[in-house]
């Protein structure tokens, strides 16, 4: 049994989603122009953040599969998207997150006949479905939309002939379920790039200057098993993990492209480059709204949320750090008394930083990745303002915006506060 589409549950989820998910604190900011103050904190929330429609979509499915199976054991493939508050839930909900793995076998070790397995947002890949489908298990398919666009880019290129470069991890769920698409087509191919330096190692070989026992041993574990340098390097068509920052792959799209000009002339580009953009639409306005943030805004500090393994979330912190003091934080726990425990961009650990929120006036900028529920942004406000003393009531709108709107008290009331 395979289901794509819910079980029709959604009106039934959809009052414990929203005292879930919702935060009148975040509506209340919205309500205020996206900017509020008080205690001398001023905070200004990007336009576009948190949670996708993809992200929506995929948690609304996972509540109704629990309620259509109360009686049988329930499974995620792994996360359903990169977010520790909501993954939390879901286990307390009595649904089983399995462990990652590159063995299929063993990552669906516990698995029975007749168990319910979800797949998450990122999809699987098509041995793992193969492997799910073999074992008579129901399974609730919630892979985002955006996703399934770019592997129906990846048939396109392994049918014609064009081994697949992936702009992405190597090792997340997405791109390996992306890369598996390659490998339904006879002769497909495919080779998976992180960064701009691991792009240059290819246009090298492309080039000339590098050779393919040294391109094989860098991509051992980012490539196809199969893969040949010298006869599948000499067709590529471009796509990318869907979160990844899109100035980056526009960069890997013109790196490739530069490479197979100065190695086989422009004469004939078509036949042996392809890319198309495949970088989801919310990515891209939440990275939108952030370099609108950076560019008009003067702010002291910005606070980036979501989880440490959320690729949209690290390249959101990526175009911040740069620019301004930024903290990249996984809930609301991280600020206490103590100081702000955060990652830095490009470390692996946590650090605490005390003294953080320095006395006087602060304009504090707020934005999150796609995973991030609002309940968890309007907790981390709560928790900052409770540093000043203040509460969420006290926000008022800056001097420089319209007013006349309602109080905090007057925008929830009837409905229920959620932060």
């Amino acid at each position: 049994m395979y289901f794509q589409k819910g079980f029709g549950l959604k009106s039934e989820v959809g009052p414990v989603l929203a005292r879930t998910y919702q935060s009148a604190v975040v509506e209340r900011l919205k309500a205020l122009g996206y900017e509020a103050g008080a205690g001398g904190l001023h905070f200004k929330l990007a336009r576009e953040f948190g949670f996708c429609y993809g992200v929506d979509r995929a948690v609304d499915y996972a509540y109704q599969t629990r309620r259509q199976f109360p009686d049988r054991r329930v499974f995620l493939s792994g996360e359903i998207i990169h977010n520790p508050d909501v993954n939390h839930r879901l286990r307390d909900m009595g649904i089983e997150i399995l462990d990652d793995s590159r063995d299929t076998a063993a990552r669906f070790r516990e698995v029975a006949s007749g168990d319910v397995v979800i797949m998450p947002a990122f999809g699987v890949s098509v041995p793992e479905l193969e492997h799910l489908k073999a074992k008579g298990c129901v399974l609730v398919d919630t892979t985002c939309g955006s996703v399934l666009n770019v592997w129906k880019k990846v048939h396109y290129y392994a049918r014609d002939g064009y081994s697949v470069i992936v702009h992405g991890k190597h090792y997340h769920e997405e791109t390996r379920a992306t890369a598996s698409q390659a490998m339904t087509h006879a002769g497909g191919q495919y080779l998976c790039v992180r960064d701009l330096a691991e792009t240059e190692l290819v246009c090298q070989f492309i080039r000339g200057t590098l050779t393919a026992a040294e391109i094989k041993a860098k991509f051992e574990h980012a490539a196809s098993p199969e893969f040949d340098p010298d006869l599948h390097l000499r067709r590529i068509g471009l796509a990318n993990q869907t979160t990844m920052l899109m100035s980056e792959t526009l960069q890997v799209q013109e790196m490739l492209r530069r490479a197979m000009i100065d190695r086989h002339g422009e004469d004939g580009l078509e036949q042996r480059f392809r890319a198309f953009d495949t970088i989801c639409s919310a990515t891209q306005e939440r990275q939108d709204a952030v370099l609108e943030m950076l560019n008009g805004s003067a702010l002291d500090l910005m606070i980036v949320i979501g989880g440490y393994n959320s690729s949209n979330t690290q390249a959101l912190a990526r175009m911040c750090a740069p620019r301004l003091t930024t903290y990249y934080i996984d809930s609301p726990d991280c600020i206490g008394a103590a100081g702000i425990r955060h990652r830095p961009v490009g470390a692996h650990e946590e650090t605490l930083t005390p003294m953080w929120l320095v006395a006087g006036e602060v304009r504090v900028g707020i934005t999150a990745g796609a995973s991030t529920p609002d309940s968890v942004v309007g907790e981390v406000i709560e928790r900052i303002l409770a540093l000043r003393g203040r509460t969420a009531g006290e926000l008022t709108q800056p001097a420089h915006i319209e007013q006349g709107l309602p109080t905090l008290a007057k925008a929830t009331a009837g409905t229920q506060s959620f932060a």
